[in-house]
């Protein structure tokens, strides 16, 4: 920043706020140089007839401005060729930011400049414009700058949480989507994370979002009905039917009137009933995407549900129905039996109002057995006899991490999605029977356990979940399961460092800790970032340990099947950490 030379008086009446840092005339003559003004470093410029004044280290990634060029008032880094307005510093490049720069006076052939000028704008205001930047033009580095710019300035993380959601949520005509689920289940990892890591959390969920976003049409938004005094149970009848038929924009008219009216566990029960009203639909992406909407919403407040709810309705009215797929209809026609197991559930709930269930011994093994009458038998009479929804959907969560604990690795590779999908529906489900104690959740896990049944041929054979006697506890947690990490294909060996570990009484906070750590710092993909808070979440839910174990293993033998990865999300993440501390990240 400068006036003409002309205006930059000699002889000025001296201001407390500049420090005097070059003769004038050897910078005229010069064209640039570099000073330090209070422990700021900065490029000066001598430029059309002017003096000017930024800070030496582009926005960007820190080269030194001072090395750049300078033509008609723009000036250029040579590193990435970002240019500035060198009047004042902005950028013509969104994904450089704009650099900063500086009040200067000339008092008695000596250049002045207040290197703490006020700031444009406050930092918390402008980390925010920078994510919202970030978010639109799908960059990395200014995401993950912006991220650790909000933290510096203790901003919460469910602010930039919720600027995510938002976005995502209105950015995608097509709807909530893997990157959403992403950001919401980094937001339920953020407290079982180390400190640096919860950065990289939202770091990941929020790239995501913006790639999901790119390119993509945005959503516009229907009214909700002006009516006021309409009734639960006519809006869900509304809603269910407007999905059944695919519409929509009927059913966002709906939605939009039930938010508008009703509790918040209402609209969630409306919306799990509708992701039941057809089996396990899109491999159970539809119910998750549902659950960790409402999840989302809990970090953030229910009051930006009308901006977030809404993106789930496409998960609805364009899903895959799995009664519309041979596997659910033939050999055996599974469909059938749990849409007459759904029929009964009225009955089969009113007869246990008053009974006292705990689940039996063998409860598991039956739901993992290779007999879908016997399943859906069992299952029913656990509803008869007094199981909460929660406690039916605890037994689908368990016998689905086993099925992830014993997939055998014979298997084609992609099979592990499959039994990933039951894993993270049958999560979704507990959750949601936690959320609310309807016919939903009941339906939800009969579905659930179906879809175990049908990954019975991934265990086969079975790989023997390790006990923790196969191999001895680690003495450094850290450092042996990230090695195994840091190896293709160290599926067993992960999982039985694990399982160790915890036998021997090892701390299952530091456990969550470092399967973070292992998780963030590779180019994790949709599953395997779903799979491990999936994990997480039901460990801390099991009462038996040998049942909380078994969650462990599965996640650490899936994540040990996806690594290692290139890990450029990482590098970007860290170059954004070493710019932030001041580093020169050109001369390493």
């Amino acid at each position: 920043m400068a006036t003409e030379e002309s205006e930059q008086a000699e002889g000025a009446t001296p201001s407390v706020e500049f420090v005097g840092v070059c003769d004038a005339d050897e910078l005229r003559e010069e064209g640039r140089t570099v000073v330090r003004a209070d422990g700021r470093s900065l490029a000066l410029f001598y430029h059309e007839g002017v003096f000017r004044a930024v800070d030496n280290r582009c926005p960007h990634m820190g080269f030194p401005l001072a090395d750049g060029t300078v033509d008609d008032g723009i000036l250029t880094c040579h590193w990435h060729h970002a240019r500035f307005e060198l009047s004042c510093g902005d950028t013509f490049d969104p994904w450089a930011d704009d650099v900063q720069s500086f009040p200067v006076e000339v008092r008695d052939g000596e250049v002045f400049v207040n290197p703490h000028p006020d700031p444009d704008l406050p930092p918390v205001e402008h980390w925010t414009n920078r994510l919202e930047t970030g978010l639109e033009e799908s960059l990395r580095l200014v995401v993950a700058k912006s991220v650790l710019g909000l933290a510096d300035e203790d901003v919460p993380y469910t602010d930039p949480l919720e600027l995510g959601l938002t976005f995502g949520a209105t950015y995608r005509d097509d709807g909530w989507s893997s990157g959403l689920t992403i950001l919401s289940a980094m937001a339920n990892l953020q407290k079982s994370l180390r400190t640096e890591d919860r950065t990289r959390a939202l770091y990941t969920g929020l790239y995501h979002v913006a790639e999901d976003c790119q390119g993509e049409p945005p959503k516009f938004d229907q009214p909700s009905f002006s009516a006021r005094d309409l009734s639960r149970e006519r809006l869900e009848s509304w809603f269910r039917e407007t999905v059944e038929v695919r519409d929509r924009d009927g059913a966002e008219r709906c939605l939009q009137t039930a938010i508008a009216t009703l509790e918040p566990e209402e609209v969630a029960d409306i919306l799990y009933l509708a992701a039941t009203d057809h089996l396990y639909m899109d491999a159970g992406h539809t119910f998750d995407f549902v659950n960790k909407a409402c999840e989302a919403l809990d970090h953030v407040g229910w009051d930006h549900a009308p901006e977030v709810l809404p993106s789930v309705i496409p998960r609805l009215t364009q899903a895959t129905r799995s009664e519309e797929l041979s596997s659910w209809r033939q050999p055996i026609d599974i469909a059938e039996l749990t849409f007459d197991a759904y029929d009964e559930l009225p009955d089969l709930v009113e007869d246990g109002a008053d009974e006292r269930w705990d689940a039996p011994d063998g409860f598991t093994d039956t739901l993992l057995s290779d007999d879908p009458e016997e399943i859906v038998t069992a299952t029913k009479a656990a509803v008869q006899n007094g199981a909460t929804p929660e406690q039916v959907a605890a037994g689908v969560a368990q016998a689905a991490g086993i099925r992830v604990a014993q997939f055998g690795t014979s298997n084609e590779f992609n099979d592990w999605n499959t039994v990933h999908h039951t894993y993270t529906y049958a999560n979704a489900v507990r959750k949601a029977a936690r959320r609310t104690d309807s016919i939903a959740a009941y339906r939800a896990a009969f579905a659930g356990a179906m879809s175990v049944y049908l990954d019975r041929f991934l265990n086969t054979p079975p790989t023997p979940i390790p006990d923790g006697t196969e191999v001895e506890a680690p003495d450094d947690l850290r450092t042996e399961l990230l090695d195994a990490f840091d190896e293709e294909g160290e599926v067993n060996r992960a999982g039985r460092l694990v399982a160790a570990y915890l036998r021997d009484g090892g701390d299952p906070a530091e456990l969550k800790r470092v399967l973070g750590e292992g998780l963030l710092r590779e180019d994790a993909d949709f599953h395997t970032l779903q799979n491990v808070e999936a994990a997480f979440e039901q460990f801390d839910l099991a009462d038996d340990p040998a049942d909380a174990r078994t969650h462990m293993v599965a996640t650490a033998r899936y994540v040990a099947a996806h690594v290692p990865t290139r890990r450029s999300a990482e590098q970007t993440f860290t170059i954004a950490d070493r710019l932030n501390r001041g580093e020169k990240v050109h001369e390493s």
